[in-house]
């Protein structure tokens, strides 16, 4: 199935049907991360099943709703959840939702998830704003026929998480409660966790944190030619950094205990988006 301005198309005009003003951002809301939405004013909810060739999510701690209002005076378009490969979709799937914002207007996306810190420096709790990210398995998501309406063939992602607007986040951070890094994400397939040995070959390539989402939505934005910031909530510390099992109600633990101060942090960060 191509995925191009057609197939994308027929959600983005339900939406339009139904929204009276057009996005500006568009944020990606990741595992336990769901009451940053709570944030949004004048909401409107629209369930995924209810749109047109979207897509559905499967894991029961995304909530499956896309939701459109106002975030510091600005005009957003928020999905709460997202979709994996580990969910039986494959990579090319995976452009579908970041398409349809790219449709609906959104010029600068903004993805979070919750990830397992790999770098031993961090602790559960702590914000990774993404620097750059590695991938190493599996196919691209902009594999097979290009729909040139949305880019090129051939497009560069050496400034995939947009430079000025990770200057802007870091600057953003100093006066914030939480702790701050600048890392670079490993992408996963899972739904496993990672092996202790895995998580030490991570380290040596350079990952920071880890996680099975973001970077098939990353590419996609770039493809777009679309802005892109990027945080990874570190939720718990990835196998064999610790010696405890991992589990995933950790990961809502600590996604709920930041909630409130990560809440008002991507809030300050909209507002000082040009």
């Amino acid at each position: 199935m191509k995925f191009d301005k057609v197939y994308c198309g027929k959600a983005a005009e339900y939406l339009k049907t139904i929204i009276p003003f057009e996005p500006e951002i568009g944020i990606i809301l990741g595992s336990g991360l769901g009451p940053l939405s709570s944030s949004i004013e004048d909401p409107i909810v629209i369930p995924y099943a209810d749109i047109p060739n979207f897509l559905t999510s499967t894991v029961s701690s995304h909530a499956g709703k896309m939701i459109f209002g106002r975030i510091a005076g600005k005009h957003i378009m928020c999905m709460s959840g997202r979709f994996h490969y580990y969910e039986g979709y494959n990579f090319e799937q995976l452009v579908l939702p970041v398409r349809v914002m790219k449709l609906m207007g959104v010029k600068t996306l903004i993805v979070t998830n919750a990830a397992g810190g790999a770098n031993p420096s961090y602790k559960p709790g702590d914000v990774m704003i993404i620097k750059d990210h590695i991938k190493l398995n599996g196919a691209s998501p902009l594999r097979g026929p290009n729909c040139s309406e949305f880019g090129p063939r051939f497009f560069d992602v050496s400034d995939m998480y947009t430079k000025s607007l990770r200057e802007m986040a870091l600057d953003l951070a100093k006066t914030s409660k939480l702790t701050f890094h600048e890392g670079v994400y490993f992408y996963m397939p899972g739904p496993q966790f990672e092996t202790p040995a895995e998580i030490r070959a991570i380290q040596i390539m350079g990952g920071d944190s880890v996680g099975m989402s973001t970077v098939t939505e990353a590419l996609a934005a770039a493809h777009c030619s679309m802005k892109l910031l990027g945080f990874s909530v570190i939720s718990n510390m990835a196998a064999g950094v610790k010696n405890e099992a991992l589990t995933t109600e950790e990961v809502d633990d600590v996604t709920e205990a930041i909630s409130e101060n990560f809440s008002a942090y991507i809030a300050s960060v909209i507002e000082n988006i040009q």
